[in-house]
C-alpha cells in the first residue's frame, strides 16, 4: 500500500531572488488569497486582494540565477481588480509560456520573462466587447480563454437583484507567436445566464453557480469545446440532459432548460463549500459536512471520501490538489492523503503549519509540495520495504473484511486490525486465501507451484470461483474501454453477476446499501439481473412461476428489514424487487407476492418471528412500495386490490371487498365473494353478512341475487337474517306507507327466496341424530341366548 514519508524542507526563500520580502508577505496577518507556481516551478506569484492595508497586490518571485527586472502591480479598492492568473503555453515555442493578468474590466496584460532580462509586457489585449463588462471568473484551456461576465442592465435604476439572469460565458483564443499577441474573435456559449465560476480540466470547462436561486443552484454545466456542447448535471441525480449548441439561440440559458425544468425543480440544491480540478479531468466537490466527491465529464458522480462529521465553517479554508492517483487536502490544519480510485484513507497528518497552500510538482507524481510562511516542503509517497513483491489491492481488502467478520463474532473488547490479523497466526482463513489470491494473480508462474500442499489443495477447490473473479474483472475492463453502442449490454452483465453474487452470500446492511445503489443507477440493468436469479417466467396458463433455490429465497426475504437499516432511503431487499415489478411488469408483482407467500409457508411457520410474517405481512409491504408514487393511478388502485386478494389473509380479502363495494364494482364484488367464500367458514360469513347489508341498503346487488344467495352459511338462521336486514335499512324521513310508488325500496319478494332456503334447510340438530332416527327398529332387539 502507499504510504507518506515525513515532510522535507527543500527551500527556507533564500533561493528566490528577494527572498526576505517573499517571507515578508507570507507572514503579513492577511494571509496570501493565491499562490501559483510557474509551469517550470521557478517563479511563485502571490496575489492578495483580501483589504487595506496594505493595497490589493500581485508580486512574482523568481529563483535566483535567472534575475532580472521584478513584476510587481498593485490597486486601489475603486480600480478594477485582477480576476484571474492564467499561465498560456505558447503554440509556436515549444516549452515557453506566457503569463496574462486578466483585469475585472477584462483588459488582460500579457506577459514574458526572459532569463538575465526579467518580465516584459508584450502586449495588452481587451477581453470584452461591451464597456461596461465585468468579468467575475475566468480560466484556460490552451491557448483559449474562457470566461463568466456580467452585462450590467441599460437601465441603472434596475434593481440588481431581479436582474439576475444578467452574466455571459464566452469563450475568446489568445495565442503568442513571434509576431505577437493574437486574439481570436469572441464566441458565447451561453447568456442570460446566472453568475458561473468557471474551472477548465484539459478537455472540458466546468460551471459552478456561485448565487443560491432556486432552481439555478441545483445542478452543474459542462462544457465540451470539441462538441460545441453542454451538458446538465446534479451531484443529487448524475447526469440530466446534454444538449449541442448549433446556433446562437441554442446558448440561451432558457431555452437551454426548457426540457428539463420539471425534473430539476424536485432536486435538492447543490452543498459545495469548495471545489477545484483533479489531474484526470473530473471536478472535485466538497460539501459543508466534509464530503468529498468526484463529477466525472460525462456528468456521472462518484463518491470518495467523508472527510469528518461536522459542518465547515463558511470561511475556513480547504485546500486540494491531486498528484497521480493521491487527492492531498488540507482541512482544518490537517493533511488528509486519499486515493482517489479506491477512496481509501492513505494516511492523516496533522500539521504545525498556520496556513499552507499547494504548489505544482512538475514531472513528479510520487511527492507533494506545500509553501508555507517558514518555506517550501515536500512530501514523498512510497512503498513498503516488500516493495518487490506489492500485495494485491484484493489481497488488503481480504484481510479488512476478515477484520470486520471476526469483530462482530468477537467477545472482547479490543480492536481487532489488519496488522494484528497477519501477525496473530490466530485466524489462518484469511492469511490462506491471502496467499492463495496473492500467488494466483501476481505470480507469473502455473498456479500449483511454489504453494503449501494445503494451499494448493484449497486452490484446486477454489478454481471455479477465482476462474470467475477474473472474469468479472474482464467484463469490468471491457465496461470501461468498450464504445458508448456496447457499453449499456456490458453494463447489464456485469450488474447480474454482481446481483447474482450478493444474493449468494450474506446479504447484510453493506451488501443491502451496495444493493440500493446498483438499483438506482442501473434500474433496467437490476430488473433483468433479478429476474435471471429467481428464474421468473410465464407459464402455459400465464401463471408468474419461479425457479429460484431456498437459498435465494431467504436472501429475498430474510435480509436487514426496515427497522433495522433507519431511515436513510436504503430499503430492504424485497421492497426493491417490488419497486422494479411496480416500473417493468407490474402485472406480474401480485403473482410475485403470491409466490413469495408460498415459500414463506414452507419455510417457517405461521408465528415464527424468524420468517418475514413475523414481522409485517409480505402483502403489506408491497402496498407500502405502491403508496411511495408519487402520482396514483386507476391502474394503482386495481394493483391495490390484486395485491389484497393475493395474499388470501381473511381481514385483507375483507378490506379488498369493501374497496370493491365503495367503487361500486358489482360484478367484481360477487366474484370475489364466490371464489374467498370457499376459504373459511368464518370468511364466508363475515362475506355474507356485508353483502347482505348492501342488498338491504340499495338494489344494485339485485340482478346478481341468484349467485349470491348460495354463498349463504348454513349457520345463519332466517332470524340473524332478519336482524341483518333491519340493521342496515336506510331511514326514511317520510312515514311509512303500505305502497311505494319508487322502485328502490326492499320488498319481501326480494328476500323470500333466501328465507325459504333457510327455513327448508334442515336444522343441524336433526343431522346430529339423523342415522338413529332412520334405523329400522328402536331400540335394537335383543340378541338370542344360547341355551
Amino acid at each position: 500500500r502507499t504510504r507518506a514519508g515525513m515532510l522535507r524542507q527543500v527551500s527556507d526563500f533564500s533561493d528566490f531572488s528577494r527572498g526576505d520580502r517573499l517571507q515578508e508577505l507570507l507572514c503579513q496577518g492577511e494571509e496570501p488569497s493565491h499562490v501559483q507556481s510557474s509551469p517550470d516551478g521557478q517563479h511563485l506569484l502571490v496575489l492578495q486582494k483580501r483589504r487595506p492595508p496594505p493595497l490589493p497586490r500581485v508580486v512574482a518571485f523568481q529563483r535566483h540565477g535567472i534575475g532580472g527586472a521584478d513584476l510587481e502591480r498593485n490597486w486601489q479598492r475603486h480600480q478594477p481588480a485582477l480576476v484571474g492568473l492564467l499561465f498560456l503555453q505558447s503554440p509556436t515555442m515549444l516549452g515557453t509560456w506566457v503569463l496574462a493578468l486578466v483585469w475585472e474590466h477584462g483588459r488582460t496584460e500579457v506577459w514574458h520573462f526572459v532569463v538575465a532580462v526579467g518580465w516584459q509586457l508584450l502586449q495588452t489585449v481587451e477581453l470584452c466587447q461591451g464597456a461596461r463588462a465585468r468579468v467575475v471568473s475566468v480560466c484556460n484551456q490552451g491557448t483559449s480563454l474562457m470566461w463568466c461576465e456580467e452585462r450590467p442592465p441599460l437601465d441603472a435604476h434596475l434593481d440588481m437583484s431581479k436582474c439576475a439572469f444578467r452574466f455571459c460565458v464566452c469563450t475568446r483564443a489568445l495565442e503568442v507567436g513571434e509576431q505577437g499577441v493574437r486574439l481570436g474573435a469572441l464566441s458565447i456559449v451561453l447568456h442570460n445566464s446566472p453568475e458561473y465560476q468557471v474551472l477548465a480540466s484539459p478537455q472540458h470547462v466546468f460551471l459552478v453557480p456561485t448565487a443560491s436561486f432556486t432552481t439555478t443552484s441545483k445542478f452543474l454545466l459542462i462544457w465540451h469545446p470539441e462538441k460545441a456542447k453542454l451538458t446538465i448535471t446534479a451531484p443529487s441525480a448524475g447526469f440530466i440532459h446534454s444538449k449541442a449548441l448549433h446556433s446562437s439561440s441554442d446558448s440561451d440559458f432558457r431555452k437551454l432548460l426548457l426540457g428539463s425544468v420539471g425534473l430539476l425543480s424536485g432536486l435538492a440544491p447543490l452543498d459545495i463549500h469548495t471545489s477545484a480540478v483533479s489531474n484526470s479531468g473530473g471536478l472535485l466537490l466538497v460539501s459543508t459536512k466534509g464530503d468529498v466527491n468526484m463529477v466525472e465529464p460525462d456528468g456521472t458522480q462518484r463518491h470518495i471520501i467523508d472527510l469528518q462529521g461536522g459542518s465547515l465553517a463558511q470561511g475556513s479554508p480547504v485546500r486540494l490538489k491531486t498528484f497521480g492517483n493521491i487527492l492531498a487536502c488540507v482541512l482544518a490544519g490537517v493533511l488528509y492523503l486519499i486515493d482517489q480510485k479506491s477512496g481509501r484513507l492513505v494516511e492523516k497528518k496533522i500539521l504545525s503549519m498556520k496556513e499552507v497552500h499547494f504548489l505544482e510538482s512538475p514531472g513528479e507524481e510520487d511527492s507533494i509540495q506545500l509553501l508555507s510562511q517558514t518555506g517550501i516542503y515536500s512530501l514523498s509517497f512510497s512503498r513498503p520495504e516488500d516493495s518487490s513483491k506489492p500485495e494485491p489491492f484484493l489481497v488488503e481488502m481480504v484481510f479488512e473484511e476478515a477484520c470486520r467478520y471476526y469483530q462482530r463474532r468477537s467477545l472482547s473488547s479490543s480492536k481487532l486490525t489488519v496488522e494484528k490479523l497477519k501477525k496473530g497466526g490466530a485466524f489462518q482463513a484469511p492469511v490462506a486465501l491471502a496467499a492463495i489470491l496473492q500467488h494466483s494473480l501476481c505470480q507469473k508462474q502455473k498456479p500449483a507451484q511454489g504453494l503449501q500442499d494445503t494451499y494448493a489443495k484449497l486452490l484446486s477447490t477454489m478454481s471455479l470461483e477465482l476462474q470467475s473473479y477474473m472474469s468479472l474483472e474482464l467484463l469490468k475492463t471491457c465496461v470501461v474501454c468498450a464504445p458508448e453502442s456496447e457499453v449499456e449490454s456490458y453494463c447489464e452483465k456485469l450488474v447480474e453477476q454482481e446481483v447474482s453474487r450478493v444474493l449468494h452470500s450474506d446479504v447484510d446492511k453493506d451488501n443491502l446499501v451496495y444493493l440500493n445503489s446498483i438499483f438506482a443507477s442501473f434500474p433496467k440493468a437490476a430488473w433483468k439481473a433479478i429476474r435471471s436469479c429467481l428464474q421468473l417466467q410465464q407459464n402455459g396458463d400465464g401463471l408468474l412461476v419461479a425457479r429460484a433455490t431456498p437459498e435465494v429465497w431467504k436472501k429475498v426475504l430474510g435480509g436487514p428489514q426496515q427497522e433495522e437499516v433507519g431511515q436513510n432511503g436504503v430499503v430492504p431487499l424485497f421492497e426493491l424487487i417490488c419497486t422494479s415489478f411496480l416500473r417493468f411488469k407490474p402485472k406480474w408483482l401480485p403473482g410475485f407476492v403470491e409466490l413469495t407467500q408460498q415459500y414463506v409457508s414452507v419455510s417457517w411457520t405461521y408465528s415464527s418471528k424468524e420468517g418475514p410474517e413475523g414481522r409485517v405481512p409480505l402483502y403489506k409491504r408491497a402496498l407500502g412500495v405502491l403508496a411511495r408514487k408519487n402520482k396514483r393511478s386507476e391502474a394503482d388502485d386495481e394493483m391495490e386490490l390484486e395485491l389484497l386478494l393475493c395474499s388470501k389473509r381473511p381481514k385483507a380479502v375483507l378490506q379488498a371487498l369493501h374497496l370493491l363495494i365503495h367503487l361500486k364494482r358489482w360484478q367484481r364484488v360477487v366474484e370475489v365473494a364466490e371464489k374467498f367464500s370457499k376459504l373459511s367458514l368464518l370468511l364466508n360469513k363475515e362475506i355474507f353478512t356485508t353483502l347482505l347489508a348492501e342488498f338491504a341498503q340499495h338494489r344494485e346487488l339485485d340482478p346478481y341475487l341468484d349467485r349470491l344467495w348460495p354463498l349463504c352459511p348454513a349457520d345463519l338462521t332466517a332470524s340473524e337474517i332478519l336482524t341483518v336486514v333491519l340493521q342496515h335499512l336506510p331511514h326514511s324521513e317520510e312515514d311509512p306507507v303500505p305502497f311505494s310508488s319508487e322502485g328502490d325500496q326492499l320488498t319481501v319478494g326480494l328476500l323470500k327466496p333466501l328465507l325459504q332456503r333457510v327455513v327448508q334447510r334442515p336444522c343441524v340438530q336433526d343431522e346430529m341424530y339423523l342415522d338413529a332416527l332412520q334405523s329400522p327398529t328402536f331400540p335394537p332387539p335383543t340378541p338370542p341366548r344360547e341355551l
